[in-house]
Order: C-alpha cells, then structure tokens, then sequence
C-alpha cells in the first residue's frame, strides 16, 4: 500500500509544472559604454526671466475702449493689445478733411482770378497792386490748405497711435489697465516680455568661470515640470555680488509654452578643467535606494552596479567609476522590470 501511494503522489505531481523556480528570462536590450573628454559638473539653482522686456505705454491720452489681451497670453510682433476710443477723433477728421475740400476750392477759384489779372495786368488793364494782391490770396490759399493737410495727418497719426500694439512676439507678464480707464501718455499698460529671448539667470562662484566657455551647452531641469531642455551659456553680468563675488550667468532656453518668470531652473554648470570619462546612455540608469544604478548581464544575469554621475551630457552620463570601461554593455531597455540575478535573454543590441 505505502509503494502504491507514493506512485500516485508521484503521478499527480507530474500532472503540473513547477513554479518554484523563479520568474522567467526577461527580454533586454543592451548598449555599449563609450568614452568622453568632458568637464565634471553640477546643479545649480537659478531663475527664468525674459532679457528683453517693454513697459508699453501709449503716446496718447484717451479712454480705454477695449483691451485685447490677458496676462499670461502670447502674442505676436503687430497683435492689438488695447485702442482707445476715437469717436470724437473721427469727427475732427471728418471736419479736416472738409476744410481741405472748401479750400480746394478756394484755391481753384483763386487761380482762375490770378490768371485773369495776370492777362489784364499784361495788357495795361489792371494794376499791378491789384495783380499782386490776388496773387498773395492765391498763394495764402495754398499754404492754409497745407496747413489743413498737415493737421489731418496729425489726427491720423494720433488714430493710428489709438490702437496700441505688440513690439516683438512675447508673453503678457503684467496688465495694468482695463476698458474704460481714462490713460494718460507714457502711463505703462502693459509689460511683455519676448518669448524669442527665454533665459535662467543663475549665481555660481566666481572661480568657475575659467571652466565656462561663451555659446556652451548646458542641461537645464525647468523644477515645475521635471523637464529637461537644452541651454546655451550666452553671458555674464558685468557685477559681482559684493558680499558673496557670485556671478550671475546668463543661460538661453528654448521657447516654452507654459513657464512663468521666476520660476527656478536647475542648470548643470562645468566645475572642472576637462577630464576624459565613460559615458552611459542615459536609459541605462536606474533609482535603487535612492542612488543611480546600471544593469549589465554576467553569465545570462542581471547584474547591478552603482553608477557615480559626475557630468549630465543630454543623452548620456559621465560616470568616474573604475568598473565602467569602453565597450561594457549595459542594460538600456527591460532595465526597469529587472532584479539582480535575474535570468535575462538579449533581444537585440543598440
């Protein structure tokens, strides 16, 4: 009986897969570690803010009939952001222009009487004070209608003016006035700030400005989003803060859709003379117990190793770590299901 039991114990196991082995081979693929001449770096904090900015004004006084605009909106080189009222404008106009038709037609008649004095005056039949008198009215005629036309022209300058518009592509940072307020001339309306020239202002020692070279690249983290964007190292301010000596850079960033001025930015600053480093795709880290790690593959299993980032290069990473050579393949994609000793099988290789 105890042999016959231990046959159906047998028979009944063999009816069903074994499941105490573990997960099965995960699909991974692999890339491989290359070398670099780069300049250790870090983060530093600094704030976004628009280096060309207008405090836009009017040239005229008048009341506020519309404003076209709201804080925070983009617009472009031309776009209405407000006009004035021009009711009473458009009947002075109205009224210049007449003027200058009644005195066209002074002016015709007046020609007419200065030819017809001219021809008498020629043949002794008028005299010459009489000749010289039309020939003045003629002449006043045509400098009061100038006068008129030179008036006009001011009015439709001052109606042009009227409506105020946008001096460069930009972003509405402030609005100052609203439909109905009465402006006067010079009182600023409205402050843009021009989305073509996006840049984080960032304080770093004075002595690292020998490892920083004008139209540089540099990695920039926008805190708001997470967001990783490209900067070009433009300037410096030409002061130093007196207490501290810190330098102010001066780091173009794209245009972004939706930033605010002052808000902070991470920019990653050279802080070294330039070193040669392995250089990690940027895929192949990973967060373990809050550090950076990489998986490589050792006899078919995931093996991990602690990666020290001394320079973020974009697509990549230099680490300083002795284990990271030329050619060592790393894990760039499966690496964030993996676990160390994990059976792994490599798809294909980058």
């Amino acid at each position: 009986m105890k042999v016959l039991r231990v046959l159906m114990i047998i028979v009944f196991m063999g009816c069903f897969p074994v499941f105490a082995q573990g997960p099965p081979p995960a699909k991974v693929v692999m890339a491989k570690i290359t070398q670099q001449e780069v300049a250790e770096n870090r983060p530093f904090i600094g704030v976004l803010y628009y280096d060309r900015m207008s405090h836009v004004s009017s040239e005229v006084s008048g009341l506020v009939e519309e404003v076209a605009v709201r804080e925070g909106e983009r617009v472009k080189l031309g776009s209405k952001l407000l006009n004035l009222n021009t009711e009473i404008l458009d009947k002075e106009i109205a009224l210049a222009e007449t003027r200058i038709a009644q005195a066209a037609l002074r002016i015709e008649q007046a020609e007419k009487n200065v030819k017809r004095l001219e021809r008498l005056f020629n043949e002794n039949g008028a005299s010459e004070k009489n000749y010289e008198d039309v020939l003045y009215d003629f002449k006043n005629l045509v400098k009061e209608k100038k006068a008129d036309e030179d008036e006009l022209d001011k009015l439709l300058i001052t109606k042009r003016k009227s409506i105020i518009k946008a001096p460069f592509p930009g972003v509405i940072l402030e609005k100052n006035v609203d439909s109905g307020d009465w402006v006067q001339q010079g009182k600023v309306l409205v402050r843009i700030g021009s989305t073509d020239d996006l840049f984080v202002s960032v304080p770093v020692a004075e002595d690292l400005l020998q490892f920083i070279s004008a139209g540089e690249q540099v990695v920039v983290v926008i805190n708001a989003f997470a967001k990783e964007v490209k900067g070009i190292f433009e300037d410096f301010d030409p002061v130093a803060d007196p207490k501290t000596k810190n330098i102010m850079l001066k780091v173009r960033i794209p245009e972004m859709a939706k930033v605010a001025e002052n808000m902070s930015a991470q920019v990653y600053v050279p802080t070294s003379p330039k070193k040669t480093f392995s250089v990690i795709p940027r895929d192949a880290l990973i967060k373990f117990q809050g550090g950076d790690f990489v998986y490589t593959v050792k006899e078919g299993k995931a093996s991990i190793l602690p990666a020290h980032i001394v320079t973020y290069l974009g697509n990549g990473v230099a680490v300083d770590n002795p284990y990271f050579v030329p050619g060592m393949e790393v894990v760039v994609e499966g690496n964030e299901r993996l676990r160390p000793d994990q059976a792994v099988v490599v798809a294909e290789e980058n």
